[in-house]
């Protein structure tokens, strides 16, 4: 379903719910809930995908010039990766779990069963736009739902690749994608769904989480925040500086896990300075490289370059609004009222502020929302449990920066104002999913302990019992 024709929002909405409620038919008829079923649907996606793969690196060149190996490195490789990994483990994560029966219900089994929660909305983002639409849709097919995937309208290329790819080889009652912005969103979160995965700002995070609460919606919200990376004073620091510049510069700092500031010891700080802007030299980010991605957009250009304090700039500082790049820069003596940190940067910004002790380092991270990641560069085992026992964050590194979101046993999700829910791997598939518990109780034995004519002893049987 498209918005390419145009459509009055009022007819957009009767299609819409005629599509939910085609969808929430197909469920109820059972024809997704089979092993065979999901996973016939998962080879078929995987399929159309490297079918299509030239044309999506083209597609998202065309959007914000990410060149196919980055599209490759960030996207492509995961979002297949994912599907192996779901098409391998599927039938073990569909089985019956056993669970512990207590001593009050002997004898009985006991299991929880998974089973799919219905018709799902999926609401993708802009920043890596395959792999934060696809990924999560991955998790819904493999639950055995069905699933309507709305697309961040902001790169249109990808999103009529993604349009194109599904909706002309996927039945719309099961698997279809709705184009559109924010009126065409709008309508799409007035229907009822069983579930709704939502990808983006904790604004927008507060507008699909009312919404899914007028239908007491399950919701999964993947938000952002200010992530912080601590540099300790006994870090190894050409290594760390390496890892940290890298995670940060990729995909133009439009990375919702990357490092958003740099907490660094005062003894090292002018080391860590020094070894920065070596990085970013050997990175070879420039408006001629086809690795360092656009600014999605204008809007997001300004708004990002609108963070720079000339007078904070260590390193960098340069941008070309008419080809949307901002050259990787530092910032340095930057304090909490500073506007660089009252909001998300989502650019290539790199604040650095100096402390002198962990408490101060720990403080500042408290006194911002609970971040979406966090990472910590230090050898020390004494700072490495502080930092894993008195920071809350959605996932982290230690001596490493996001690539805990490359290891598909680690869940990826948030806390707080970063969002709620997890999902990657085997989590996409609970997170898509209820758990029924079941306790399967034979007839050839009962006691009396529980019906009526109770007594102290009964009771002290079942206290003993339970």
């Amino acid at each position: 379903m498209t918005t390419q024709t145009p459509l009055s929002i009022e007819q957009f909405e009767k299609d819409v719910n005629q599509l939910v409620n085609n969808q929430r038919a197909y469920f109820n008829s059972n024809a997704t809930r089979s092993a065979e079923f999901r996973l016939k649907q998962l080879k078929k996606l995987k399929a159309l995908l490297l079918e299509h793969e030239e044309e999506m690196h083209q597609a998202i060149f065309k959007d914000f010039g990410k060149s196919k190996y980055e599209n490759q490195l960030t996207e492509f490789f995961p979002l297949i990766d994912e599907i192996n990994l779901t098409i391998k483990n599927l039938k073990k994560w569909m089985q019956h779990k056993s669970v512990r029966t207590n001593l009050l219900n002997f004898p009985a089994k006991s299991y929880l069963v998974p089973e799919p929660l219905g018709v799902t909305l999926v609401i993708g983002a802009w920043n890596f736009p395959y792999n934060l639409s696809l990924t999560p849709m991955v998790g819904s097919m493999a639950a055995g739902n069905t699933t309507i995937l709305k697309p961040s309208e902001l790169p249109v290329e990808t999103s009529k690749i993604m349009t194109k790819i599904i909706n002309e080889n996927f039945d719309p009652n099961y698997l279809c994608v709705v184009e559109g912005a924010i009126p065409e969103t709008t309508a799409l979160l007035k229907q009822r769904y069983d579930k709704i995965f939502f990808t983006g700002s904790p604004m927008v995070g507060k507008i699909v989480n009312k919404a899914a609460a007028e239908h007491l919606t399950n919701v999964t919200l993947e938000l952002g925040g200010k992530n912080p990376a601590i540099f300790h004073k006994d870090a190894a620091l050409k290594i760390g500086v390496k890892r940290m510049i890298w995670a940060k510069f990729v995909n133009s700092g439009q990375f919702c896990i990357t490092t958003d500031y740099a907490l660094v010891h005062k003894d090292i700080k002018e080391e860590f300075l020094k070894l920065t802007i070596q990085e970013i030299e050997k990175g070879n980010f420039s408006e001629e490289n086809n690795n360092y991605v656009q600014i999605i957009n204008s809007r997001n250009f300004d708004r990002v370059v609108n963070l720079i304090d000339p007078e904070k700039v260590h390193y960098g500082g340069g941008y070309n609004r008419e080809d949307r790049r901002i050259q990787p820069t530092i910032l340095t003596e930057v304090n909490l009222d500073d506007k660089v940190m009252q909001e998300e940067i989502f650019g290539p910004l790199l604040p650095v502020i100096e402390y002198e002790t962990i408490d101060e380092a720990f403080d500042i991270i408290k006194r911002f929302e609970k971040p979406l990641a966090a990472y910590l560069f230090s050898d020390s085992n004494a700072i490495k449990d502080r930092f894993l026992n008195e920071i809350p964050f959605g996932s982290g590194g230690i001596n490493d920066c996001v690539m805990q979101v490359s290891n598909p046993n680690i869940p990826f999700g948030g806390v707080g104002h970063s969002g709620m829910g997890r999902y990657h791997g085997k989590y996409s598939f609970e997170c898509f999913s209820h758990f029924k518990g079941v306790l399967d109780k034979p007839t050839v034995i009962e006691t009396n302990l529980k019906y009526y004519g109770y007594s102290e002893k009964r009771m002290k049987i079942m206290k003993a019992l339970s």
